[in-house]
């Protein structure tokens, strides 16, 4: 026995009215794109002062004053550069210290054989 009445029975809905109305699903793709606006242009963030557009994977620098950041990335490019160049000589230097140092070996192996061959012939003109 229910305490405040009969029991739970919803209200029927009323029937469903056309999916949709809308007249944008009659029109073709091009007018949907423009009226819907899907035509995105590239992302782009705006904070005080900077403006910053996503291109090719990396976020540039549209507007704005970054002289700090710029600066600082221009000491860093040059910087790098710097250490190419350095690593670069080193690489060099290494190659070349390897080579005489492969020539000299070669020089004392033949002075070597050399000895050993005069020391053979000595011992049989005895």
């Amino acid at each position: 026995m229910p305490l405040f009445g009969n029991t739970f029975s919803p209200k029927k809905t009323p029937p469903r009215k056309c999916a949709s109305l809308s007249s944008l699903y009659f029109t073709d793709r091009s007018n949907r794109e423009i009226e819907l606006g899907l035509e995105y242009g590239t992302p782009t963030v705006n904070l005080p002062g900077h403006s910053l557009k996503f291109e090719n994977g990396q976020w540039v620098a549209e507007s704005g004053t970054f002289t700090g950041d710029h600066r600082e990335m221009q000491h860093l490019r040059k910087r790098n550069q710097q250490l190419q160049e350095e690593n670069n000589l080193l690489r060099l230097k290494v190659d070349i210290l390897l080579d005489m140092l492969s020539e000299t070996t070669a020089e004392s192996h033949l002075m070597e054989k050399e000895l050993e061959e005069l020391k053979n012939h000595n011992r049989r003109r005895k």
